[in-house]
């Protein structure tokens, strides 16, 4: 039915404004959900007792450039159908690449037969999963400009600009990235749900590399690692301003090459937000996955050092601690109206005053704790079965000036933007380095330091946290590099936070 349509989506883009492209969307969006259904129908008649199924569409733009010079372009896409279903209380997962009637029936044929064999084995707990009402719905992300339709020229050439402006005596290596991503989602369930969501990304970064005398220092902008992305249209990337941030990139990787060594010893910090984004996706985002707390994802990503018992009771950190997982957060690349077990949208308390409150769950991870209704469910396209991921996890704001944070600190050290992390498989002793630090002396910033590390035990880090800066200075950061299960996959989060406070750090290498 599908394969050979003539209404095949990536022809005529359901984004345009003419009406013509709005109707290839609706029979596109009608094709692959009674192609979902189909799959329902054939996994329930060879024994299954619940099914559901994605059927996904997605197209992924990249371009970076290195050098003043294109570096890599690349425009692909992929689509298929993933049928997830249980029989006798056993998962079995199967996909196909062919949104055809034939791959469909393949597809859920394969899965109740993985999962028949599943079931064989002795010993084993029969899931069980969480009540949630059957939806239906739609959700399309915001955007003025769609990344996509932009033209690759652009990109090139938005890179390129940017790259110039960091040019320095002492810079060696300039670099710029942008992505843009397309993603239709349709889902079904045995139960009912029936749903199709519309996700649209984009993001990007610039990154200076300075080199003397055998010492290398970096700097970047908007964030380490790739920069920083959300679910909006091009609007956000023309937001960033690459090209008015990049002087500053430049002359402070280089001027870095001349400041001292960040010093050892127990002081105060204050993270920037970018940090923070860093702080609270390692130890509290990881950490607080339902399914490592059971230790099903022992083997690859860890476990965690938290229990089932520790909801409502853990003292994870100071009073001033708020962490919240929110997948209505506009903007956030964990934002949807559904996740992929059909769990509407929401927004909860993980941490509140310092306590923990909740974790980030699925239908079968809450059935177990016998709390909450999952939410956290996402999968990394067709081909891969859903995972307890994190949404939008934020640190609530306090208040104050990032100012008003500094002022209170007598002698310590400012830390800003993040280039190394390291922490244990149970999310519990980490050390993570900065691109760039620098000393507070009597409340103001002094002299720029390099090499800057810190260490720390979560919950004992978290209880020195004695102040988060206001709302006005807090920021939404997306990445789309976190690595979880086997075969693995890539989630995009996003993560609000502001600057915050610690007292009694460990920076530097303990003598």
């Amino acid at each position: 039915m599908w394969a050979n349509s003539p209404w095949r989506f990536k022809s005529s883009p359901a984004h345009s404004g003419h009406p013509f492209g709005a109707f290839v969307y609706v029979t596109y969006a009608r094709l692959v959900r009674e192609l979902c259904g189909h799959a329902i129908e054939v996994a329930l008649g060879s024994g299954a007792g619940y099914a559901d199924a994605r059927a996904v569409t997605r197209r992924v733009q990249n371009v970076s450039t290195k050098n003043g010079e294109v570096e890599s372009v690349s425009d692909g896409e992929t689509e298929g159908i993933g049928v997830r279903v249980l029989v006798d209380g056993a998962w079995g997962f199967a996909c196909d690449r062919r949104l055809s009637d034939e791959g469909a029936r393949e597809a859920a044929q394969r899965a109740v037969a993985f999962a028949v064999a599943s079931a064989g084995r002795p010993g084993r707990r029969k899931v069980e999963l969480a009540a949630i009402p059957a939806e239906q719905g739609e959700y399309r992300t915001p955007a003025e400009r769609d990344p996509i339709d932009v033209p690759l020229s652009e990109k090139v050439d938005l890179c390129l600009r940017a790259e110039a402006g960091m040019k320095h005596a002492d810079v060696e290596i300039t670099e710029a990235t942008i992505r843009a991503q397309r993603e239709e989602r349709a889902f079904r369930t045995s139960e009912g749900a029936d749903i199709m969501q519309r996700f649209v990304e984009c993001g990007a970064g610039i990154d200076a590399l300075a080199v003397s005398e055998g010492r290398v220092q970096i700097r970047s902008y908007p964030s380490a690692h790739g920069g920083s992305s959300a679910q909006a249209g091009w609007e956000y990337v023309e937001g960033l301003d690459l090209e008015g941030e990049a002087p500053r990139v430049g002359e402070q990787a280089a001027a870095l090459l001349r400041a001292d060594a960040c010093p050892a010893g127990v002081t105060t910090v204050v993270l920037d937000s970018e940090q923070m984004v860093l702080q609270v996706h390692e130890s509290v985002g990881h950490p607080t996955e339902l399914d490592r707390v059971y230790g099903t994802e022992a083997a690859y990503a860890g476990t965690s050092f938290l229990k089932p018992g520790d909801l409502g009771s853990l003292r994870y950190g100071s009073d001033l601690m708020n962490v919240t997982a929110d997948s209505t957060t506009p903007s956030g690349l964990g934002t949807f109206a559904y996740d992929d077990e059909g769990v509407p949208a929401g927004r909860q308390p993980v941490v509140e005053a310092g306590v923990l409150r909740g974790f980030l769950s699925s239908r079968e991870t809450s059935a177990l704790i016998g709390a909450g209704a999952g939410g956290s469910m996402r999968a990394d396209g067709w081909s891969r079965m859903p995972l307890v991921r994190m949404t939008n996890l934020h640190l609530e704001p306090g208040e104050g000036s990032v100012d008003d944070l500094l002022a209170d600190v007598d002698d310590g050290l400012y830390l800003e933007t993040n280039k190394s992390w390291s922490i244990d498989d149970k999310r519990l002793n980490f050390q993570f380095g900065t691109q760039i630090a620098w000393e507070i002396k009597q409340g103001r910033l002094g002299k720029m330091l390099r090499d800057a590390t810190y260490m720390g035990v979560t919950p004992v880090f978290w209880s020195g946290l004695d102040a988060v800066a206001g709302k006005e200075y807090w920021k939404l950061y997306g990445l789309t590099n976190c690595g979880k299960g086997q075969p693995g996959q890539h989630a995009h989060v996003s993560h609000g936070t502001a600057a915050g406070r610690f007292r009694n750090v460990q920076v530097g290498v303990r003598s």
